[in-house]
C-alpha cells in the first residue's frame, strides 16, 4: 500500500471544500443522526448531524457540535429557545431524505416536509421525533460550551426519553445498532451499513479479552 504524506501546510493550501472533505473523513466512521426541534411559534426544523458524542452515563448526557452562528442556525436557536430536541437514528430507508435536510431552507419551511419525513409527538414531548426512525431520543438542553479556537459550540443535553426496538435492547443494557437498522457515515456525504465483528469482555491487565 502506497502512503500519501500531507502536512498542515499542504492542507491549508487546498481550497476550502477539498480541505473540509478531507478533515471530515480522516477521523473515521461517525454517528449520523437527525436532530428535530420546534420553536415557540411551532415552526419545526430537522437537520442532519454527524458530530454526536457520548458525554457521560450518570447522569445520561449526550452532546453534539454545531458550527459558528455567523448565519442563521435554526437548530441552535430552537434549542436555546425551548430547551428540548430529539436525536433520531438514520436507517437505510431514509438516508437520502436525511441528507436532504442539510439544504438551507428558510425558517418558515420545515425540512420534515421537504425531505418527506413525518413529525411524531410522543408522550407530550415538545420537540418532534422522526416517525421513520427506529431509534429515538428525547433530550433536554443543559449547557452550551463555546470553542473559541474555531467558533463552534458543543451542546450538551440530558437524555429524558428513548424509543428502541425491543429486540435491539439486550439484558445488560447494550443496544445492537445493526438490529435496529442504524447506519453510519464518513466525511460529509458518504453513508454506510455496518457488520459487527464481535463484542469483547471488559479489558483487565491480567486477562485477554474474550468474545461475549
Amino acid at each position: 500500500m502506497i502512503t500519501t504524506h500531507l502536512t498542515y501546510d499542504d492542507l491549508m493550501a487546498w481550497e476550502h471544500r477539498k480541505r473540509a472533505n478531507f478533515v471530515n473523513s480522516i477521523g473515521g466512521f461517525k454517528s449520523v443522526c437527525l436532530i428535530g426541534t420546534k420553536n415557540k411559534a411551532r415552526q419545526t426544523n430537522l437537520a442532519i448531524f454527524n458530530s454526536i458524542v457520548h458525554i457521560g452515563a450518570n447522569p445520561p448526557l449526550i452532546g453534539f457540535f454545531i458550527r459558528p452562528d455567523s448565519v442563521e442556525r435554526h437548530t441552535l436557536e430552537n434549542i436555546i429557545e425551548t430547551g428540548t430536541y430529539t436525536i433520531n437514528h438514520i436507517n437505510e430507508n431514509i438516508f437520502v431524505q436525511a441528507h436532504q435536510t442539510s439544504a438551507r431552507y428558510p425558517r418558515d419551511i420545515s425540512e420534515f416536509t421537504k425531505a418527506n419525513l413525518t413529525e411524531e409527538y410522543l408522550n407530550d414531548f415538545f420537540a418532534p421525533f422522526v416517525k421513520e426512525s427506529t431509534q429515538k431520543i428525547g433530550v433536554e438542553f443543559k449547557e452550551k460550551i463555546d470553542v473559541p479556537l474555531n467558533g463552534t459550540s458543543l451542546l450538551i443535553g440530558e437524555i429524558k426519553s428513548t424509543y428502541i426496538p425491543k429486540e435491539s435492547l439486550k439484558d445488560d443494557g447494550f443496544i445492537d445498532l445493526e438490529e435496529s437498522g442504524t447506519i453510519t457515515s464518513s466525511g460529509l456525504d458518504s453513508y454506510h451499513t455496518t457488520q459487527k465483528l464481535a463484542r469483547l469482555s471488559y479489558a483487565k491487565p491480567d486477562q485477554w479479552p474474550s468474545h461475549i
